[in-house]
């Protein structure tokens, strides 16, 4: 029952976003009475907090995922391998990347966002750390954070903005972006 209250949570979300999201549109959409719906869950933020934390953690795991392959790579290709990972995660569902950035109150996915930042920063950092040829900065913390915010704010953008870019123009633009910005 909980599986079918979150899959609704989420269609709904989709489909009628953030400010039309009710317990008795979801109920509605999973055949059940919002009776049953609070038995489950206090609350409509209940749900939208399970269905956002789901598509964090997928998000999370499939990045975190392509940047630990990637740590035995070396200069551009692991740069550019990395930015199509994020920009395949971020790709795989617009919809709720859409309504967590532009809909959903910032301070709700703080938390969530910081995490996955520093998730991501964390394997960032120790490659670098292993690969000093690649740094003008001795800082790796710095030098991570500097990184990994850039081409988390561009793929987000690129994705949502749908601009005039070929994706390998994009992918190439990001990895000359991060090389100019690591070489010594």
């Amino acid at each position: 029952m909980v599986e079918r209250i979150i899959a609704s949570g989420r269609g709904v979300l989709l489909r009628d976003g953030y400010d039309a999201f009710s317990t008795n549109r979801i109920a509605s959409e999973a055949g059940i009475s919002p009776g049953s719906l609070y038995q489950y869950f206090p609350n409509k933020d209940a749900i939208i907090d399970e269905v956002i934390d789901r598509y964090s953690d997928e998000l999370s795991e499939q990045v975190a995922a392509a940047l630990g392959d990637r740590l035995g790579d070396a200069g551009p290709r692991m740069i550019r391998a990395t930015a199509d990972a994020l920009l395949t995660a971020l790709e795989a569902n617009v919809g709720l990347l859409r309504v967590s950035i532009e809909e959903l109150p910032a301070v709700r996915q703080r938390d969530r966002r910081l995490a996955l930042e520093r998730r991501v920063r964390e394997l960032c950092a120790a490659y670098l750390a292993g690969r000093p040829d690649l740094l003008r900065s001795a800082d790796h913390a710095t030098s991570a954070w500097l990184l990994v915010l850039s081409v988390e704010a561009l793929t987000v953008r690129y994705v949502l903005d749908a601009p005039d870019i070929p994706r390998d123009v994009f992918l190439d633009e990001v990895t000359a972006l991060c090389q100019g910005y690591l070489a010594r």
